[in-house]
């Protein structure tokens, strides 16, 4: 390696706008008027009159207007908090107390195992729901899980009228 071989990286940067010499002078490389030669002006998605993409794709989807009140966890991340001694999985394990251990969020009101991972302890756990695959899991270990009673509509009433006909109350 030579000074006099070495490659130049001190390429000078091109102001536009600095005069006709330059090469980039007076209309700086914009040409001459309209919306783009102007500054702080942006045409985001005009495609020149055709019609733009966000149009020439279909509407697709909804934002669902349910709650989002569940919070899921598999039963590798409870091995793996055992092991980093944050609960005992001994001691009966629900959505109290992973939110008092800051391991769930607080939003959520029901809790959902899921099966993925493997356990080694014999867990004692307390859910909302369940899949399957982590009910046999569990008890494959000698474990427990106890899965709370969801919430059953109460039957119909029905309210007989004088002229004996009958007519279903429904009671929200």
């Amino acid at each position: 390696m030579k000074l006099n071989n070495l490659v130049k990286t001190n390429k000078k940067k091109i102001r536009p706008g600095r005069g006709i010499g330059s090469g980039k002078g007076k209309t700086g490389g914009r040409g001459i008027k309209g919306q783009k030669s102007r500054s702080g002006v942006a045409i985001k998605a005009f495609e020149g009159g055709q019609t733009p993409l966000y149009r020439r794709l279909p509407k697709r989807g909804f934002k669902s207007l349910a709650l989002d009140n569940i919070a899921i966890i598999n039963l590798s991340y409870l091995q793996k908090f055992h092991d980093n001694k944050r609960i005992d999985l001994n001691t009966s394990v629900d959505l109290k107390l992973l939110q008092e251990k800051k391991i769930i969020n607080k939003k959520y009101i029901k809790l959902k195992i899921l099966g993925d991972g493997e356990l080694k302890n014999k867990p004692n756990i307390t859910a909302n729901f369940a899949s399957k695959q982590a009910q046999e899991k569990i008890k494959k270990v000698g474990g427990t899980i106890t899965i709370l009673k969801k919430f059953v509509k109460k039957p119909v009433q029905s309210k007989t009228v004088k002229d004996g006909a009958s007519l279903k109350i429904l009671k929200k």
